[in-house]
């Protein structure tokens, strides 16, 4: 009997002592659960060693079409496919890093491409094809894999999406206009957040340039040369059809073959003297015979003959001849050698 009490007392203590070790063990341990990165155990490449890298995702598509020749079934496409865990990228991405396997590279490129999707359009308000900025953004998320160290304890998204970004931001600023508007550090922070940090259309005041220039740290005379260049446009190379304006020509035209430079300036100064001519040659005539004319031929609503014979009180017999008279007299003030030679003559 004794024995017994004995063997319980003994029994009844272990338990107690084992769960004090337990007890003090749990709180040793980091709080919340956190894990030390330190105490992790280090990559085993002999787990999956007998595995090929295809059959590590084996759901994942063997081809993919580029996003410029369908859109909409690109991006149906990478949405079905499947995310990695955490051990699949890390396992693909050691077999990159340490082993040079490209498949490993293809497929941790293939299961981001839906965060590069999500990124592009936020950049849909520039005005460029959706399709080239997902393609730029593409090139970033290949580039980033290629830069990816497994052994820093991240993920890749997380260090993916600079190299998104910094791909689609070039992109912009390249194709936004003929003339790139963003040159240096300062330019690139201004194009990708003036507009944001902009409270209305109007132009800026000086008390909102400066905000905007503590708020970026940049200066006031920076955030108003970058308003200035959102605001300005490209101007054509080619000549428009409206384009009123004598005596200029567009830049194309000079690039031309069988244009020369000096037949236009000759053209233009002829046409210049030939119109001096005829003011000069207009001003000989009396005043009846110079209006006449001018309601004949050079007003843009022609008047007839009655009509003008109503005005002058004549027949519209008359008001042919005193026109044909006033040409003639025209016609001989405007020869070649009044027009080019009147010292001469």
């Amino acid at each position: 009997m004794a024995n017994s009490t004995t063997t319980g007392t003994a029994s009844t203590a272990a338990n107690k002592s084992a769960k004090s070790q337990t007890s003090v063990k749990k709180s040793t341990a980091p709080a919340g659960g956190a894990t030390n990165a330190a105490a992790k155990p280090p990559y085993d490449a002999s787990a999956l060693a007998t595995t090929s890298t295809r059959d590590l995702v084996p759901a994942m598509p063997t081809h993919l079409s580029a996003p410029g020749v369908n859109l909409g079934a690109y991006i149906n496409t990478v949405h079905q496919i499947p995310i990695l865990t955490t051990e699949q990228e890390q396992e693909l991405a050691h077999r990159y890093y340490d082993e040079g396997d490209v498949e490993a590279a293809r497929l941790l490129v293939m299961s981001h491409l839906r965060f590069v999707i999500h990124i592009a359009r936020s950049y849909s308000g520039y005005g460029l094809p959706q399709a080239d900025l997902i393609q730029e953004g593409n090139l970033g998320l290949m580039k980033a894999v290629k830069r990816f160290d497994p052994n820093k304890g991240v993920r890749l998204v997380s260090f993916a999406v600079h190299w998104i970004k910094a791909e689609i931001h070039e992109f912009v600023i390249r194709n936004w206009r003929i003339v790139k508007v963003a040159t240096t550090k300062a330019h690139r922070k201004l194009f990708f957040n003036l507009r944001s940090l902009k409270k209305t259309n109007n132009q800026l005041t000086l008390e909102e340039a400066d905000a905007i220039a503590n708020d970026l740290n940049v200066t006031r005379k920076q955030v108003l040369e970058m308003e200035s260049r959102l605001t300005s446009y490209d101007a054509s190379f080619e000549a428009q059809s409206s384009d009123d304006d004598e005596g200029r020509y567009a830049p194309q035209l000079f690039l031309e073959d069988g244009i020369d430079p000096a037949e236009m300036v000759e053209e233009a100064d002829w046409e210049e003297n030939n119109s001096s001519a005829l003011i000069a040659a207009m001003d000989t005539l009396d005043e009846r015979s110079r209006d006449i004319v001018e309601q004949r031929w050079l007003s843009e609503q022609k008047s007839t003959l009655h009509e003008l014979a109503a005005v002058y009180d004549i027949s519209a017999e008359r008001v042919r001849q005193i026109e044909k008279n006033a040409m003639d007299k025209i016609r001989e003030a405007m020869t070649i050698e009044s027009v080019i030679m009147p010292d001469d003559i």
